[in-house]
C-alpha cells in the first residue's frame, strides 16, 4: 500500500534488461554512444520535430534549471505557477543555473491566460532598474494532478507569444498527461507553442533519466555548455541512453503511464465509494483527498504509505477531515489498491 510518490517504484524489468545489454563491451562517453543515437532519431519521430536538438540529464531538477537557463538571461524573469516544482521542489536550482528570478502567476493550481498576461504585462516597466520578461514555464501534469487541456496550453502561449516570450514545459509526468489527454506529443507541445521540453522518465519507470527537448536547434550548443559547466554530462552516459531506449521500445512509456492513470482511476473511484472529498479532480495519476483522522490512523497502523497534506496526524478530533496526496505508478497492483480502500 505504497502511495507516497511515483519516484519510490521499482525499475521496470525491461529497462534493467536494456542496462544489461548496454553493458557490455566498451561505448564512446559523453553521449556519443550508438544508443544515443538511435534515442535521438526516436525522439525525433515520436515528437515530429526532425530538426529537435535532443539531450539526456539524470534528474528533473538539472533538466528544467539547464532548459530555462538556456532559454533566459540573468537580467530576467521566468513566469510560473506558485505550486510549479521548480518554485516549490528545486532548492531555488532553477535561479541558480539562470541566474533569473521567478515571477508567480497568482493562481492554486493551473495558470490562466488573464493571470498570465496581468503578471507579464506589470514585469519589464521599470527600465534598468527591473527584471525583464522571461520564459513562461508550464507543469503538465500540474502538481495537483490536473492536466492542461491542449486549449488550455495553446490558449497560455498564445500570451506568451504576444511578449516574445519562449515557452518550457516542465513534463516529469508528461507521459500521464499525454495519455489522459489522448492527443500526440506534437499536439501538446510545438504544434501548441511549446519551445522546449522536460520530458520525465523517472517517474515511470526509469531508474533515473530526462530528456530535455529544444524545438528552436539553434539553442543546441548553449544547452551542450551549460550542462557540461553544471556538470551534468555524464562519461557513461550509454547507462542514461539505455534507459530511455528501453523507455521508447515497444511503447514502453506510454504503457506505463496507462497503467499508473488507470490504477489511479481506480483508487479514485474506491475513495469515491468510501465518501473521500477531492480537493482536486483527478486527471492523471495523483489524487488530493480528505478523510477522517480515525481512518488515516487505521491506514497508518495497517501500513499504508503516503503524505498528509498540510496536516497532522497528532490531534484529538478523529472526525476532523484531513488532507492527504496519493500517487500511484505503473507497478501497484489491484491488490495494493483494494486493501488500502477495505480500511477506509
Amino acid at each position: 500500500m505504497y502511495f507516497a510518490s511515483d519516484n519510490s517504484g521499482p525499475v521496470h524489468p525491461q529497462v534493467l534488461a536494456k542496462l544489461a545489454e548496454a553493458n557490455q563491451g566498451y561505448q564512446m562517453a559523453y553521449g556519443a554512444d550508438t544508443l544515443m543515437n538511435e534515442v535521438r532519431d526516436r525522439l525525433r519521430s515520436i515528437f515530429e520535430a526532425p530538426g529537435a536538438a535532443v539531450y539526456l540529464v539524470a534528474t528533473g531538477t538539472a533538466a528544467n534549471s539547464l532548459a530555462l537557463a538556456t532559454l533566459s538571461n540573468p537580467w530576467e524573469t521566468i513566469f510560473c505557477s506558485p505550486v510549479a516544482h521548480i518554485h516549490e521542489d528545486e532548492c531555488n536550482a532553477p535561479e541558480f543555473y539562470s541566474g533569473a528570478k521567478l515571477t508567480l502567476v497568482p493562481g492554486t493550481d493551473k495558470m490562466t491566460p488573464e493571470a498570465l498576461r496581468r503578471t507579464i504585462s506589470v514585469e519589464e516597466t521599470r527600465g534598468v532598474h527591473g527584471p525583464q520578461r522571461g520564459p513562461v514555464s508550464i507543469t503538465q501534469v500540474t502538481e495537483r494532478g490536473s492536466v492542461y487541456s491542449l486549449e488550455e496550453l495553446q490558449a497560455l502561449c498564445a500570451v506568451a507569444k504576444e511578449y516574445d516570450l519562449p515557452v518550457h514545459l516542465d513534463g516529469a509526468r508528461f507521459t500521464n498527461a499525454l495519455v489522459a489527454l489522448g492527443c500526440s506529443p506534437a499536439e501538446m507541445t510545438w504544434k501548441a507553442g511549446v519551445d522546449a521540453v522536460s520530458f520525465g522518465g523517472t517517474k515511470n519507470g526509469l531508474m533515473g533519466v530526462e530528456a530535455v527537448i529544444f524545438f528552436d536547434e539553434s539553442k543546441a550548443w548553449e544547452f551542450e555548455l551549460r550542462r557540461k559547466r553544471g556538470a551534468h554530462l555524464f562519461s557513461k552516459h550509454r547507462y542514461l541512453s539505455a534507459q530511455m531506449a528501453a523507455y521508447l521500445e515497444d511503447d514502453l512509456w506510454l504503457t506505463s503511464a496507462r497503467q499508473a492513470n488507470a490504477n489511479c482511476a481506480r483508487l479514485a473511484e474506491g475513495l469515491r465509494v468510501k465518501g473521500a472529498d477531492f480537493l482536486h479532480e483527478p486527471q492523471a495519476n495523483m489524487i488530493f483527498a480528505s478523510f477522517p483522522r480515525a481512518k488515516h490512523r487505521q491506514l497508518h497502523a495497517a501500513g499504508a504509505v503516503y503524505h498528509l497534506w498540510g496536516a497532522q496526524l497528532e490531534g484529538a478530533d478523529e472526525a476532523e477531515p484531513l488532507p492527504c496526496r496519493l500517487v500511484c505508478d505503473w507497478s501497484i497492483s489491484h491488490e495494493q489498491i483494494d486493501q488500502f480502500l477495505s480500511h477506509l
